[in-house]
């Protein structure tokens, strides 16, 4: 049996003198420039999930307190009652409030860069010229 490419009116290498095949549609199947193969996806100005979780959290919402309605965040109520329970003597409420308190503030103060001991002299060394820089200065008015 002989095995031969067929070029003709009815094959690929008739038509476009390119092979067609996955991956390598015809030329009047593939998409034209600026036209989508998704002409139903996400919409423009749809939201994510982090922007939508950002905004109920940020809503204000009404509460009494001490007789006083008042605006606060959906956060800040969150937090709130979770402090109040914990206070009534719920521990998941307690250990909920004290581990973010501690995470909040681990993530605001970067920890204190660690200096070797000769990164340490040249800073000793250039403090003392200072020292003495100021102190010349000083002396002379």
């Amino acid at each position: 049996m002989n095995r031969r490419k067929q070029s003709g009116p009815g094959t690929a290498e008739g038509n476009r003198g390119e092979g067609v095949g996955y991956g390598r549609p015809p030329r009047e199947h593939q998409f034209k420039p600026g036209q989508s193969g998704n002409k139903n996806g996400r919409p423009k100005g749809s939201k994510n999930e982090a922007t939508l979780i950002n905004e109920i959290l940020d809503r204000k919402i009404p509460i009494r307190d001490n007789g006083k309605m008042r605006k606060i965040t959906v956060l800040e109520g969150i937090l709130t009652k979770a402090a109040d329970d914990a206070l009534k003597g719920k521990d998941k409420a307690a250990a909920f409030l004290l581990n973010r308190k501690q995470q909040v503030e681990s993530s605001e103060q970067p920890a204190a860069p660690q200096l070797d001991i000769d990164d340490r002299k040249v800073l000793d060394f250039y403090n003392a010229q200072l020292y003495e820089q100021f102190k010349k200065q000083g002396d002379s008015k």
